[in-house]
């Protein structure tokens, strides 16, 4: 017997393979799901940028108010702009880049969806009181 086949190959003179442990079955179920699949990266960079719109400006905001004052915070909240070296890193590292794209897609139809309800709202208002 080789080295090979005693470490853990199948063995090819009987045909049969060793012994797969629970960790070894968990590993291969779910090993398909973060690196074969096709709408994985897109999946997840899309909804990571949904959350990204969403949580970070609301958590500095929260965070800014904890530490300063109301008219201290109001006027540092533009810096929460900072923020978006985040997906631009993401998006120069080539091996991040399709991530950061569709990261970069969430973030811009959240806008875009925020930004037509809040018209239509408006408008919406503005029809009714006028």
């Amino acid at each position: 017997m080789t080295r090979e086949q005693s470490v853990g190959s199948p063995d090819t003179s009987t045909g049969s393979r060793p012994e797969a442990g629970p960790d070894d079955a968990t590993e291969r179920r779910t090993d398909w799901w973060h690196r074969d699949h096709p709408t994985f990266t897109a999946l997840t960079g899309f909804f990571t940028g949904l959350a990204f719109v969403i949580v970070v400006p609301g958590l500095f905001a929260t965070i800014l108010n904890l530490l300063v004052d109301y008219n201290t915070a109001e006027d540092l909240f533009p810096f929460v702009l900072v923020m978006l070296a985040v997906p631009i890193g993401l998006l120069i590292a080539p091996r991040t880049r399709r991530f950061g794209i569709y990261m970069v897609i969430g973030m811009l139809v959240t806008l875009l969806v925020v930004a037509g309800v809040s018209a239509l709202v408006l408008w919406y208002m503005i029809r009714q009181d006028g």
